[in-house]
């Protein structure tokens, strides 16, 4: 088929897909959701205590770890010439997991996890667990202190941020604020309790973190989020807009029927709609993704229960699929190199990613988020198809997994006030450039405070 001949085709599909998008959008309200139930057994109150909470396990428990680590049956060599292409490298693996048993320190490594004060709270009937870092009262003298949240996605945790608190919690000369943050584990991921029952969703998880605020006093607060916490962010904008002050994301997703039509005619005709440098990236996106990529997706938002037993029974079976990720996610290139550009990254810091998840049993509940987002009451209650109003920036980074330009963007966030692009840094932008993403943070609600004299 010609190009012209498929080009035609293109755009009359376009046009049905608007005239049908316009003809039968959601126009239902917002729906107000209140917050339930997701404890164990019959609803009971919630105990609103915030209590301190310290990462510690028994020894018993790493000498389990390692016991697994020893008995490891051999690894299936690669194919030959074969890097990352068809998933993770047993051969890089092999000198992972040595450094995993002679180098890493979990005892060192505890101290510094505990190094920022951790607390737990009651909500939903579910413990949730989360990072507060707040200024020096004597630092923050003559400054404004804003509430930021920090939402994380999968495979992250609040491990990922750790490097960008102290960005966000000292103040800086040129600015009349300084930010007080809030990072949350999701429910079910780490040391948050996972829900007993079905069809705990993003939105259902954004209306328990508008309570964490709210719990700690916070009645208006920014929000920040990549991966999940991107979705999460943009819901608790969407339902809450009279109580964010600004959204912030490495990973700006757009899901209005508009934005919806306006990628079709940007990937129909690029040229019009993205900008010249980025042409190309936009279009191979949608096939480095979709079918390169994208299988963890499929598993997780069907059968997340089944891939779940073997990855919470092997701690080398979850290593390899965490690590794969945090190689082709950071660096789509990285696939061709046989130690998947991982040696850029830091060991100890991938392993306590891992760690986190082996010790809290929690990959099976982490990976259920994908299946509640998209069952059928959650799509229907189509929150993401309504226009975020509040003032929003979207911080896209290099070899990030999907790119929605400005034109598509603008469908879903009504108040667009910043657009950045940076030439490197891919998934986990927050913990691989986490300079980079506080600036932008900083830049963007100076922005916000200047045009809305808060």
């Amino acid at each position: 088929m010609g190009v012209r001949k498929l080009a035609v085709i293109v755009v009359v599909l376009a046009g049905a897909i608007a005239y049908i998008g316009l003809k039968f959008q959601d126009t239902k309200e917002i729906p107000k959701l209140k917050l339930e139930y997701w404890g164990p057994g019959k609803e009971k109150s919630d105990d609103k205590t915030i209590r301190p909470f310290k990462m510690i396990f028994p020894s018993s428990e790493i000498k389990e770890l390692m016991e697994k680590l020893d008995k490891a049956r051999p690894f299936i060599p690669p194919l030959e010439g074969v890097a990352f292409e068809y998933g993770i490298n047993t051969n890089y693996l092999k000198d992972f997991l040595q450094f995993w048993k002679t180098e890493y320190n979990w005892t060192e490594r505890e101290a510094y996890l505990n190094s920022f004060p951790q607390f737990t709270t009651q909500i939903g009937g579910l413990n949730i667990h989360f990072l507060h870092a707040k200024v020096d009262p004597l630092k923050a003298k003559g400054k404004q202190v804003l509430p930021l949240i920090i939402l994380h996605g999968w495979p992250g945790a609040v491990r990922e941020f750790f490097n960008i608190i102290p960005m966000l919690t000292t103040p800086r000369p040129d600015s009349d604020f300084v930010f007080e943050v809030v990072i949350p584990s999701l429910p079910g991921y780490t040391f948050s309790q996972g829900a007993s029952k079905p069809g705990l969703g993003v939105p259902q998880i954004a209306v328990m973190f508008d309570e964490l605020m709210s719990r700690l006093g916070h009645r208006k607060y920014y929000v920040h989020g990549g991966d999940w916490g991107s979705v999460l962010g943009n819901n608790m904008a969407i339902l809450f807009p009279n109580k964010v002050f600004g959204y912030h994301s490495t990973f700006c997703m757009a899901s209005t029927v508009q934005s919806r039509l306006r990628t079709i005619m940007a990937y129909s005709f690029p040229k019009l709609f993205v900008e010249e440098s980025l042409q190309e990236q936009y279009i191979n996106q949608f096939v480095e993704f979709y079918f390169l990529e994208a299988g963890y997706l499929h598993i997780q938002s069907t059968k997340p229960d089944t891939i779940g037993v073997a990855l919470n029974d092997s701690p080398i079976g979850l290593a390899a699929y965490f690590l794969e990720k945090f190689s082709t996610w950071t660096n789509r290139n990285w696939r061709s190199l046989p130690n998947g550009g991982l040696d850029n990254l830091n060991k100890v810091e991938l392993i306590d990613h891992i760690m986190l998840y082996w010790l809290t049993k929690s990959i099976t509940t982490s990976m259920r988020l994908y299946s509640e987002h998209f069952n059928v009451t959650n799509i229907s209650f189509g929150i993401e198809r309504h226009m975020n109003t509040v003032p929003s920036a979207c911080a896209w980074f290099k070899y990030e997994l999907l790119y929605n330009p400005k034109f598509v963007l603008e469908a879903s966030y009504q108040n667009l006030v910043q657009i950045s692009h940076f030439p490197k840094g891919g998934h986990f932008s927050s913990y691989e450039e986490p300079k980079l993403v506080a600036d932008d943070l900083w830049k963007f609600v100076k922005t916000v405070r200047t045009t809305n004299k808060e």
